[in-house]
């Protein structure tokens, strides 16, 4: 016996009713009932980042919060990036530009790191960057490109 309760929210900028089991995760809301797989499950644990969506304007670790707690909330995921016209974000233009992906398995946990750090007003300091995407985990590109990615959009900014 399930008792799903009703949840209200806005993803993506469109207002969005459903219901969740109280212990579904909101990772798992989002990819299972709203099919938006860009929200990738790695670790589950909330260490490897790659879950991670702004909750309200702020980075989150969607595997650790509970889809019930997303109720009146507004959410971002990766999806939610794309320009009006169909067109890259900034963000991924510069990924893209620098080489800053290879597998692509992190990278929408990145991109979304980044673009609240951008909108806090980030520094084109290497140290600064690196630390603000520590919680981010990347296997493959050894973190160099996406750092050039961000030191790029930071510079444009100013």
């Amino acid at each position: 016996m399930t008792n799903e309760i009703v949840i209200r929210f806005v993803v993506n900028g469109q207002e969005m009713e459903g219901t969740a089991e109280p212990r579904m995760t909101l990772a798992d809301y989002l990819r299972d009932k709203l099919g938006l797989t860009g929200t990738h499950l790695g670790c589950e644990h909330g260490v490897c980042g790659a879950c991670t969506i702004l909750f309200n304007g702020e980075t989150v670790r969607s595997c650790l919060i509970l889809a019930v707690q997303a109720d009146g909330q507004v959410l971002q995921t990766v999806e939610g990036l794309e320009e009006p016209d169909g067109s890259l974000h900034p963000v991924q233009e510069a990924f893209s530009r620098h080489h800053a992906l290879q597998c692509g398995f992190c990278t929408p946990g990145f991109l979304l790191t980044v673009v609240e750090f951008l909108e806090e007003g980030a520094t084109t300091d290497e140290k600064a960057i690196r630390e603000r995407l520590s919680g981010n985990l990347c296997r493959c590109t050894g973190y160099h490109n996406i750092v050039r990615a961000v030191q790029e959009l930071a510079e444009n900014q100013s």
